[in-house]
């Protein structure tokens, strides 16, 4: 496909200029296509399935981010199941979700995810199976002792999102010998843990952890969770999986195009309308665009979109996948407009045009 070389100028953001609530709309849309893989694989291919595909994803996202950011967390020097519970805290506090930190001794030390929880973000927490809890609870939680070579550590859960007790919460645990496999994630759902005292939580040093680098960990920390998640899902079921993640991106682009447009403020009609949005949506990945008319259609080139970086497997089925988000969102923004997208040397080159 040509690129136009005619410019046309709408209120487009550049990514030095990306508000807040361009990023806040990237992690807003692709925290709900993360929650709606996890609906749309559990209904439509069962309880075990959605388990073990979300086993593989946390596992790969444990592989990718946890030793990692050890030492960026400053958890080196601490005893490891402290250390892995303040992981757990400040790591998903800087995703902007919500837990509490609780340490009994240096050798145990709680992690409780309070309702409502952002995996699964408002009704959906109805239609996810128990299995997909234990799926990442076997992919994340359990590793933790391998990975920091301690065979004496594991995680104790003692409830679950899905059961309508108090949240996901669990406590690492330093046993006096080594576990076995099956030892390293263990039931205890009769415990409860004490009660959060916020004084005694770690704190993110705000020199470091500005408010500007908490929005874009925010924003990337839902991509990651995405790209992972594909990664896992196109190997595991492959095409099936690829039309699986192509139907969730086009259901969720229509559920959330008006919340987005409302945190981008873009209202405009037409396909100038949603060629600022797509400008928008852009700015937020911190994506340059350029944006053209060519005869009645206007083009919208980004360069090199971040998911499609993050995904390390099936280019093109991805590239399909992702490109659902954009068609669910024209659909609501204008159901008589239609999308073409490809991919080029200069980047992926978004067409809208009439029907």
């Amino acid at each position: 496909m040509r690129i136009p070389a005619r410019p046309i100028h709408l209120r487009g953001m550049s990514e030095s200029t990306a508000p807040a609530g361009a990023r806040g709309a990237v992690a807003t849309l692709y925290h709900a296509w993360f929650t709606g893989l996890i609906l749309v694989v559990a209904s439509r291919k069962g309880e075990a399935v959605v388990g073990e595909w979300v086993r593989r994803t946390f596992r790969r996202q444990h592989e990718d981010k946890f030793l990692a950011s050890f030492a960026k967390l400053g958890l080196e020097r601490l005893p490891h199941a402290v250390a892995c519970a303040q992981y757990h805290y400040l790591s998903n506090r800087i995703g902007g979700v919500e837990v509490e930190y609780i340490p009994e001794t240096d050798h145990k030390a709680w992690v409780r995810f309070p309702h409502p929880r952002w995996i699964y973000d408002g009704t959906a927490l109805c239609g996810v199976p128990e299995s997909v809890s234990h799926g990442y609870l076997r992919g994340w939680y359990a590793q933790n002792g391998p990975s920091l070579g301690n065979p004496r550590l594991g995680f104790v859960c003692t409830s679950q999102d899905m059961t309508a007790q108090y949240g996901f919460s669990g406590y690492f645990v330093e046993e006096h010998r080594d576990l076995g496999d099956d030892e390293r994630l263990r039931f205890h759902p009769d415990e409860r843990p004490p009660r959060f005292d916020p004084e005694h939580a770690p704190r993110l040093d705000p020199s470091v952890w500005t408010p500007g680098r908490l929005v874009r960990a925010h924003r990337n920390y839902a991509m990651d969770y995405v790209a992972n998640g594909l990664t896992e899902l196109l190997a595991y079921l492959g095409d099936e999986g690829a039309a699986l993640a192509r139907l969730a991106a086009r259901l969720i682009g229509r559920q959330l195009y008006r919340e987005l447009q409302r945190d981008l403020d873009t209202s405009a009609d037409g396909a100038t309308g949603f060629a600022r949005f797509l400008e928008g949506m852009a700015a937020g990945e911190d994506i340059r665009t350029t944006t053209s008319q060519e005869g009645s259609s206007i083009v919208v080139v980004w360069n090199d979109p971040r998911l499609l970086r993050g995904v390390v497997a099936a280019p093109g089925e991805t590239f399909a996948a992702w490109t659902g988000l954009w068609e669910g969102c024209l659909s609501t923004h204008d159901r008589f407009l239609v999308l073409d997208a490809a991919r080029t040397a200069d980047g992926v080159v978004l067409r809208i045009a009439t029907a």
